[in-house]
């Protein structure tokens, strides 16, 4: 054995490596990727929301000037999806929403490609469009996909029926027994929050060729080996046919964790033999975007006078649009967001993916935790006005602590909410309050908590050791605007070799020379490919210490690699370089280099309490503390943040300056989605923010400074004890921002955003009581039997 790296080793304030070129714009994007030559490829998309396809005539787009080929479902019959099996590439015999591909165009401009898709005669008869969840809902609603049960299911067991795409269910406990407590109060709230659109610099892109009998597609994805599969099932064709290769992604948040124009690249890079380049304009961006999705939430609670919570239901309608998508998945998650923070004697839950015919949904940053988080924080606070007790002191007594059972009976390890709730006391206390500031406006603060997990999952790492003494670390790991893979990764590598984590290289994402992973996303990219990457250093370090023991006359356990160099402990200068060691094994036995593996542990729920989850328990909880200040116009409407303070647990922070980094863009995202950012559905099914005339992003005079305290030390599983920090930092703020201004108006906040006509009608009490009658009182009534 050697002597082990202390974690220490690899925590450094490093800054980004790709900042200057990003900055002076040399960095290359996928949509630099084209270059002379390449064909453009434009989509016909449905202005309809609902239609039966009588005919597609394609004749005369074809024979339009410089138009190279024109394809349609014909082409690519297959589907893909996630749990369900139920996603075209293009509208076959029906279409399911506004804006879905009809068919695609390569030509030698874009502007040709446009005019013959336009082109394109289609001959359609009108569907009854279902737009909302409650018209998804009644009893003999038109059925999205009408054909739904022929579709492949991926889990055995799941209750489907309708336009109910997919519900998860939990039950743990004799609820019926603790809501007929007689010492119990019996609270009852609805939420309902609207969709957020990622608006990613880089619009999603691919350029695609098709060479030696494979196709090769360039793109702007976090999910490298998802892109293969599904462009492999769609075209029918083996996944070692495909190779995706990324080069820096220009944002992503969740919206590029899903395949949506790769394979149509693909299929016209085929069919032309040429270079195909396709990308999004803005407009099609924004009218397609995989958005978070609107939801709609009945919670109610059995709670004592002393506030334990003896009993919880809830329903969680989750509008998934079209087709299953991401949503499938994240019903899973309920049980964990809505599910989690507090100890529940007893607990039933269920979350239903429905389909609309509206643009499908995805995944976006602390995808379903969010809105689940504003309903539970809003929620307990309402528990807290029924009962009569302080909602600090109703968090510190309830906050799930070590020991503690989670809703599905996972068991939680190690106190770490309370004590994060001490801090964050203790960080108000240091802080002067900015009440002075509401200056005459209504004022009002509000802590709250929320839980959330690292997505973990399969990720390789293989690190090459070069005969100068860098490394190259080779992962599919994609480099999304976080950070990871220029800070944190390359701290790991670096300190447990012993050089400088700027000599260490990370290559781009390429499916052919790296292992299978997941994606980036969930917050894993340094829990999984970190620990993917040790084990890869691991088998590095034992090639050359052997060698470095022999050529320094020293027994391995007493080396250290450091500065570079293979040292003998306590005797600094008295070894060699690792480049001549590297040098010495090359001779021996060949290259250095060493792979690493690693998956879900894996982490036991109680039998019995979770059905049709994908993930039972979940193996690193994260937790966060928020808090803030607002000021409400009484006037105007208009909500102003005036403080903005987040403990956020992070197992061990490997770079504070750019999980902080996180911490205020996570949290200026979230006031977008609280206050500004609003997605509606016109009545024709068409998103009608389209671009950023009418789409409200926060902008700089919205900024708030985020003060930070990371919190160290809670238990993780990942490597160094780390938790993903990317994720977190957006969970509470909807449900900061939420109570805080239920606390200065006293009125029940129950949606989201907070824009000024809804605070103003909430202020006037214009605003209906929100109580969903597809959502009924009666939990057993809202589940498929």
């Amino acid at each position: 054995m050697n002597m082990a790296i202390p974690p220490e080793g690899a925590v450094r304030n490093l800054a980004r490596r790709d900042a200057r070129d990003k900055l002076s714009g040399r960095t290359r994007y996928t949509i630099d990727q084209a270059g002379p030559g390449t064909l453009q490829a434009a989509i016909l998309r449905s202005q309809v929301a609902s239609a039966r396809i009588l005919g597609i005539d394609t004749s005369m787009a074809k024979a339009m000037p410089g138009v190279r080929a024109v394809i349609t479902a014909a082409d690519a019959p297959g589907r893909h999806g996630i749990g369900v099996i139920d996603h075209p590439l293009f509208a076959c015999d029906v279409i399911r929403y506004y804006g879905e591909p009809i068919a695609a165009v390569a030509a030698d401009t874009i502007e040709q490609a446009q005019a013959a898709a336009a082109a394109i005669r289609l001959e359609t008869e009108s569907l009854t469009p279902v737009l909302s969840m409650a018209e998804a809902l009644v009893s003999g609603a038109p059925l999205v996909h009408p054909d739904w049960k022929s579709y492949v299911v991926q889990l055995d067991g799941v209750a489907r029926e309708g336009n109910v795409a997919w519900e998860a269910k939990v039950i743990r406990g004799d609820t019926d027994a603790a809501f007929a407590r007689p010492d119990v109060a019996i609270v009852d709230s609805c939420f309902t929050v609207g969709r957020q659109s990622h608006v990613p610099f880089e619009p999603r892109a691919a350029v695609a060729t098709f060479e030696d009998g494979r196709f090769h597609i360039i793109c702007s994805t976090q999910v490298p080996w998802t892109v293969r599969k599904v462009t492999a099932e769609v075209l029918g064709v083996s996944s070692s046919q495909v190779r995706v290769t990324v080069p820096p992604v220009g944002g992503g948040f969740g919206l590029k964790f899903d395949c949506t124009i790769e394979p149509i690249a693909a299929l016209l890079a085929k069919r032309t033999g040429r270079r195909v380049a396709m990308i999004n304009s803005r407009y099609e961006e924004t009218i397609t975007c995989l958005c978070r999705e609107n939801a709609e939430i009945r919670i109610r609670s059995a709670v004592t006078g002393e506030g334990e919570i003896v009993g919880r239901e809830a329903t969680v309608l989750m509008d998934c649009g079209a087709y299953g998508g991401e949503q499938i998945f994240l019903t899973t998650m309920t049980a964990h967001t809505l599910g989690g923070n507090y100890k529940l004697g007893s607990v039933r839950l269920n979350s239903r993916a429905v389909y609309t015919n509206t643009t499908p949904n995805g995944a976006f940053r602390a995808c379903n935790g969010v809105y689940n988080t504003f309903a539970l924080e809003r929620h307990t606070d309402e528990i807290c006005t029924a009962i009569g007790m302080d909602p600090l002191e109703f968090r510190r007594r309830n906050v799930l602590g070590d020991g503690d059972i989670g809703a599905t009976g996972q068991v939680f390890e190690g106190e770490v909410l309370r004590p994060m709730l001490e801090r964050m006391e203790a960080l108000k206390a240091s802080l002067p309050s900015k009440a002075p500031l509401a200056d005459g406006r209504l004022y009002g603060r509000a802590t709250t908590v929320g839980t959330w997990f690292i997505f973990v999952g399969p990720s390789a790492a293989t690190v090459n050791l070069n005969a100068d003494g860098s490394a190259t670390l080779v992962t599919s790991g994609v480099e999304i605007g976080s950070g990871s893979m220029v800070q944190s990764l390359p701290q790991i590598v670096a300190a447990e070799l012993g050089i400088r984590p700027e000599d260490v290289v990370v290559k781009a994402a390429d499916t052919d020379a790296a292992g299978l992973d997941l994606g980036v996303g969930g917050g894993r990219t340094t829990v999984s490919i970190g620990a993917a990457s040790l084990k890869a250093c691991e088998e590095v370090r034992n090639r050359i210490l052997p060698v470095a023991s022999e050529i320094l006359q020293t027994p391995r356990d007493q080396l250290v690699l450091a500065d570079g160099r293979v040292e003998i402990a306590g005797r600094k200068g008295a070894g060699t370089t690792i480049a001549k060691v590297v040098e010495r094994v090359q001779q021996l036995s060949g290259p250095v280099m060493g792979s690493g593996a690693f998956t879900k542990p894996g982490v036991q729920a109680m039998a019995g309490c979770a059905m049709a989850h994908f993930i039972d328990a979940i193996d690193i909880p994260v937790f966060a503390v928020h808090d803030c200040e607002v000021a409400v116009d009484p006037e105007t409407g208009h909500v102003e943040v005036l403080s903005y303070s987040v403990v956020q647990d992070v197992g061990r922070a490997l770079n504070p300056r750019a999980i902080h980094g996180q911490i205020q863009g996570g949290v200026v995202q979230g006031l977008g989605y609280a206050l500004h950012e609003e997605v509606t559905i016109d009545a024709g099914g068409r998103i009608a923010q389209s671009g950023f005339e009418t789409y409200r992003l926060p902008l700089a005079q919205d900024v708030v400074p985020v003060v930070v305290d990371l919190y160290e030390g809670a238990p993780s599983i990942g490597p160094l004890g780390t938790k993903g920090a990317g994720e977190v930092p957006i969970l509470n703020v909807g449900a900061s921002v939420a109570c805080a201004v239920a606390n200065a108006t006293g009125k029940k906040v129950e949606s989201l955003p907070l824009t000024p006509p809804r605070v103003l009608a909430l202020l006037s009490g214009t605003n209906a009581p929100l109580n969903p009658g597809h959502i009924d009182v009666v939990w057993r009534k809202n589940i498929i039997p």
